[in-house]
């Protein structure tokens, strides 16, 4: 399977008719949050693949659309929103947990530590169960946020969640495919081994075979 996934910046070089042409063919699109609904809907279309998604921190809860720019919707028309949600697609498990740590009153999608252990823990309740019937609890988890430790920042806007490290050790996802976090500093790493899990930064976007 060969998964495109996005976050954070519209990828002008994806953002045009010839993205079927130069990825190749995919098998699905997952969005990690913070991107326009309308550029999620066009890779989705271009790429006749469905989509996934969570929502990132800076998601509009509605973003306009239409000729007189009155109609709206809360997610990419025609995608999944798999958070605190599972989904399959083919033989692949896939799950989310959407937004960032709190750090902004004003902004929607951000969660405490305390918010997002309750949400973790949730999400492993949901999916103990695959583990006795297909033997694995799901294959890729889906966030925005990166995991405490990994692939995160100082400042108060990018600590990860400690949750996440605990989930890893638990469900075992083969992949946890993250963005909220720019790369701008050379060395910086965007793949790191945790546990039985490759962690992924996939800004602006990733090309993941499987």
């Amino acid at each position: 399977m060969r998964i495109l996934a996005v976050s954070d910046q519209i990828a002008e070089n994806l953002y045009t008719p010839t993205v079927a042409g130069r990825l190749g063919h995919i098998d699905l699109v997952l969005g990690c949050g913070d991107l326009p609904y309308y550029y999620l809907e066009y890779l989705m279309t271009m790429l006749n693949a469905p989509l996934l998604y969570v929502h990132g921190n800076h998601d509009p809860l509605a973003e306009y659309s239409g000729r007189d720019g009155t109609s709206q919707k809360a997610g990419p028309e025609g995608g999944d929103n798999i958070h605190l949600r599972s989904a399959k697609v083919g033989a692949m498990l896939v799950a989310g947990l959407e937004g960032c740590i709190h750090y902004r009153p004003s902004d929607a999608y951000q969660y405490t530590q305390s918010d997002m252990w309750l949400r973790t823990a949730a999400l492993a309740a949901l999916l103990a169960p695959n583990r006795l019937v297909k033997g694995r609890c799901l294959d890729i988890l889906v966030t925005h946020s990166p995991p405490f430790g990994i692939h995160d920042g100082q400042d108060a806007a990018h600590v990860g969640f400690r949750s996440f490290l605990t989930f890893m050790r638990f469900c075992r996802p083969r992949y946890l495919l993250h963005g909220h976090v720019h790369r701008f500093h050379a060395g910086m790493p965007s793949e790191t081994r945790f546990a039985e899990t490759t962690v992924i930064n996939v800004y602006p976007y990733r090309i993941v075979e499987i």
